[in-house]
């Protein structure tokens, strides 16, 4: 199964297509939150989440495990910073980051796929972005976050992949991230093949 880039409310359409985040920032309590609502989810539905983070270098990993209790559910976290990690650890073609680049559909795809390669996990979570203040391409601009979900189905993989397009400094653009990729999780259908 497979999604494509929604609006959420306090989202704008950009003129050109682009899913466009309002500058709304999430606290951190609104975040932990979050994160206890997608552990509980996993814990109710016994599955195990993996993480493979390049933009949030962590904070994912970093906001689940903060829940207490997050050892029943939470396997393990991958910062795959460079194209390399992403390579050696993830799996990420290096013919998949020529053509399309570490900030992209394919490559975050790629990046879910090597977290759920982990023994027991069935459940990943990925993002790969430009939280700037440099790195940005006029195709490619600081902001420019592509997140994937993705669970095991029996013999499946249901896949979500989204794109979007952050305002705001370095920090804003992360939290967003960490925000985005939370709702994205609790969007599969963890009932579905669960164990």
């Amino acid at each position: 199964m497979q999604s494509e880039g929604y609006l959420k409310s306090g989202e704008v359409d950009d003129p050109e297509g682009l899913r466009v985040a309002s500058p709304v920032m999430t606290t951190d309590p609104e975040l932990y939150a979050l994160a206890a609502r997608a552990g509980a989810v996993l814990h109710a539905a016994g599955r195990r989440l993996a993480t493979a983070e390049s933009c949030t270098a962590g904070w994912i990993a970093k906001a689940l495990t903060d829940v207490p209790g997050s050892s029943q559910w939470f396997e393990c976290g991958y910062v795959t910073y460079s194209d390399a990690a992403k390579m050696r650890d993830l799996g990420v073609a290096g013919a998949t980051l020529a053509q399309f680049g570490a900030v992209s559909e394919q490559t975050a795809r790629e990046m879910a796929a090597g977290a759920l390669r982990v023994p027991g996990v069935s459940v990943a979570l990925a993002v790969t972005g430009i939280a700037g203040p440099d790195g940005g391409t006029p195709s490619k601009p600081v902001g420019t976050v592509w997140l994937c979900a993705a669970a095991r189905h029996g013999g499946g993989i249901e896949v979500i992949a989204e794109l979007r397009h952050f305002p705001g400094d370095r920090a804003a653009v992360r939290r967003r991230s960490v925000q985005d990729a939370l709702e994205l999780l609790l969007r599969l259908d963890l009932w579905a093949g669960a164990p």
